[in-house]
This record gives C-alpha cells, structure tokens and sequence, in this order.
C-alpha cells in the first residue's frame, strides 16, 4: 500500500510515520509537507529507503502534475494540525477545513479511486474528541473540526472510489519512548504538566486519554481499510478496536 500522510512533523503525524515505517503492507509513504523531517526525530532504519517527502508551500492548491502524483497513492492520512489556542477562527479554518478539503477536492480532481469502488481511496482526517458535526458547540475548535468531518465525509464518501475515515482522539503527548519527541515538540512546562495530567486522565478518565502509539498503529490501520464499514471513531472505539486487534 502506498500511503500518503500529512503532518509528519507533528505528535500524531510523527507517532503515524512511525507506524506506517514498521508496517509490511504498507511499501512506501510519500510526505507532503512544508519542511524536511526533522534531523532529532528518531526512525525506524528504513525509513529512507520508504519515504517520499514532497515539500509543498500552499496547501490550498495542487498544481495537476503534483495532483496526479498523489492520486497513484492507495490512502491518505490527515494529520496536519495544531491546537487552537492563540489563532483567530478564520486562521483555525484555514488550516482544519480549507486544507483538507482542498487536498480532497484536488484527488478527487485527479482521477483517484477511479475503478476502485471495492477498494477505495481512503480520506483518514485526525479529528478531536468533542469535535461538533452540528458546529453548535461553544468551543471554536470543536465547530471547525466538526465542519470539516461532516463536509469531508459527504464529499469522499459522495465520490465514487473514495472514503473517508475520521478519528477522534483525546488528550495525547508526544511518547516517553522517544525524548527528542518531547523536547522539541512541547515545551518544558507542557513536559512538566504532562507528567501530572497524563496519570490522572488514564487512570480517572481513561476515555479522554489516548495513547499517541496506539493513535498511529490505529491510523495506519485504517488507512488499510481494517474496519471498512465504519466512518466515525471516537476515542473509546479505536481503544476498543486495539484491544481486539491483538
């Protein structure tokens, strides 16, 4: 399987890369980013001979030359995001709704999943726990987040060949396993939060915490297509898939 991920560079991108690296099925991973992976982050030995990285500045358009590379890729995975904290709701929606839309649009455009309806492209959108499809929460972030699920899963499952997956984790923190991870993804007051709030949440709220490597073994996943016939997982259902799966 070819795979094609956004957001490499970030928590769940990086955790996603990981997963896809040490998993057979999938033969090569193309990266379309703004930057080159970092040289701190640590990777499986294979990782060069399986990765891509095409560097792209406007992630609202798609030249066809670049559009039709993209669409030989059999998934995507759309991990490209950050927290919403300190960005106005226009900024927020550039970056939630519009890129990924955009992206979607642009496959679509090119051709991908043509012939494919038994095997379809599918759209994997890194969401958030409490993410409002209605866009009636409080919460700017959850209105956004909830827009682009709902648009996103209209458009690629209205679109032969295509399907879309979305995922909703909760709180996550870059992994203990890799210490550059924390170093250079959050700082040293969120490590130092970190350290109080992740034992709390999975012990009395187990619901609200998720794993990051379990987050990228489920994306990859469900890029594959594992759990074909569902569109939506929370954050308890991919644990709860996980478990199963071992």
């Amino acid at each position: 399987m070819r795979l094609l991920l956004t957001g490499a560079t970030g928590v769940a991108g990086l955790a996603i890369y990981r997963a896809a690296l040490n998993d057979p099925i999938v033969t090569s991973v193309t990266i379309l980013s703004r930057r080159a992976i970092p040289s701190w982050a640590e990777l499986p030995a294979n990782a060069s001979s399986k990765t891509e990285v095409i560097l792209h500045e406007d992630f609202t358009s798609y030249p066809p030359e670049l559009a039709q590379k993209l669409a030989t890729h059999d998934a995507c995975i759309w991990a490209l995001g950050k927290a919403s904290a300190g960005m106005n709701e226009q900024d927020y929606t550039k970056l939630t709704y519009d890129y990924p839309m955009a992206a979607a649009r642009a496959l679509k455009h090119a051709g991908v999943g043509t012939g494919r309806a038994e095997n379809p492209f599918r759209f994997v959108y890194i969401s958030g726990e409490a993410a409002d499809p209605t866009e009636k929460s409080f919460m700017m972030w959850a209105r956004v987040k909830g827009r682009a699920e709902k648009d996103l899963t209209e458009f690629c499952n209205g679109s032969e060949g295509m399907l879309a997956h979305i995922l909703r984790p909760a709180y996550f923190f870059p992994s203990k396993n890799y210490p550059e991870d924390r170093k250079n993804q959050r700082s040293s007051s969120a490590a130092y939060a970190d350290c109080i709030m992740t034992p709390l949440i999975s012990t009395l709220l187990p619901g609200q915490y998720t794993p990051v490597e379990d987050l990228g073994r489920f994306a990859v996943e469900a890029a594959k297509g594992r759990w074909s016939d569902e569109t939506l997982f929370r954050n308890a259902r991919m644990r709860e898939l996980l478990k199963q799966a071992e």
